[in-house]
């Protein structure tokens, strides 16, 4: 594998027949050899900037470029990238190293080589003992498995994963989100990763890339975007802050920095919710602001609340983020 490859949106576009904006003047560079993931909800746009990206989907403006090159018009065996599908997409009638060489066939390479290259792939995904195998008997996790062999196989300057854990249980997820980063370390090239996961996205990502509406809302590293959301969007999609409508402006607080205390602002409890290490227990306070604080466990059960205590919640004022829309 190889890296040093950029890969650039240019005022890309893309429009449907009826007026349909799927994504709207987007520009972005993706640096080589990085991890980076698109995140939003359902229908913003991230799985079709993906989807154009590969070539499966003609942009209506703009340009997409790799190592400075305008790819836009090429078809998708010509642009080195590869899409690893959310639905793997594995012939069932194939073997594994059958499905991981098709590619190979495909351009007319020779049976020797072709499965020699797909053994190396195997390896490197550790399935080489599963390799005759047929994919009705591989499990999930093995079926991705198969999938990234099958997508690394062309020796792409850039990998394209379409939501590629959202058919795993969540044990097993969290397992590939670990093989996923090792594999794109060890390979040194450019993952991009569709998600609508917060969690996939903060453990994966050296750049997240937040959609909303067809537009890019905020890019940056994870902790960056995390740490310090710039709109009311990006907090409220991210998790784990309150947006605080404040005398100064719209302002987000993680809700770790919130904490039960004999001074502060009145509030009326209405959910507590045990997650572990921390209790995460919700309250209105005047004007109808739902502010959420995670208490940690051992705190929370010293002075334990119902729904319909009143309480008083505090936060420092410079953990206050102030938002820009």
């Amino acid at each position: 594998m190889r890296g040093g490859h950029d890969l650039e949106l240019v005022h890309v576009t893309k429009r449907y027949a009826g007026g349909a904006v799927a994504v709207a003047d987007v520009s972005h560079l993706f640096r080589a050899g990085s991890y980076v993931c698109l995140l939003g909800p359902s229908g913003c746009g991230k799985s079709s900037t993906l989807r154009m990206i590969a070539g499966h989907e003609a942009i209506t403006e703009g340009s997409i470029l790799l190592s400075g090159k305008d790819v836009s018009a090429l078809p998708p065996a010509q642009r080195g990238t590869a899409m690893m599908f959310q639905s793997y997409a594995l012939f069932p009638h194939l073997s594994v190293a059958e499905n991981v060489a098709f590619s190979l066939k495909m351009k007319g390479v020779d049976k020797a080589a072709r499965m020699r290259r797909a053994g190396e792939m195997l390896e490197l995904v550790d399935m080489t003992a599963l390799a005759a195998r047929l994919p009705a008997q591989l499990s999930g996790g093995q079926q991705q498995r198969v999938a990234l062999a099958r997508a690394l196989i062309t020796d792409p300057q850039v990998l394209l994963l379409d939501e590629p854990l959202s058919a795993l249980d969540p044990f097993l997820r969290i397992r590939m989100r670990a093989e996923l980063k090792r594999l794109q370390r060890e390979l040194g090239i450019s993952f991009i990763h569709v998600t609508h996961g917060q969690d996939e996205a903060l453990a994966l990502a050296d750049e997240i890339v937040v959609m909303n509406s067809a537009r890019i809302e905020q890019a940056g590293s994870a902790r960056d975007v995390f740490n310090a959301p710039q709109t009311e969007f990006v907090a409220r999609f991210m998790g784990g802050h309150n947006v605080l409508a404040l005398p100064q402006g719209r302002f987000a607080i993680r809700a770790d920095a919130v904490r039960l205390a004999a001074q502060g602002a009145e509030a009326v409890v209405t959910s507590v919710e045990f997650q572990g290490a921390h209790v995460a227990l919700t309250a209105r306070a005047a004007g109808d602001q739902d502010i959420l604080a995670l208490i940690p466990e051992e705190q929370f059960f010293a002075d334990p609340k119902s729904p319909g205590d009143a309480v008083r919640l505090a936060w420092d004022e410079g953990r206050l983020h102030r938002l820009s829309a």
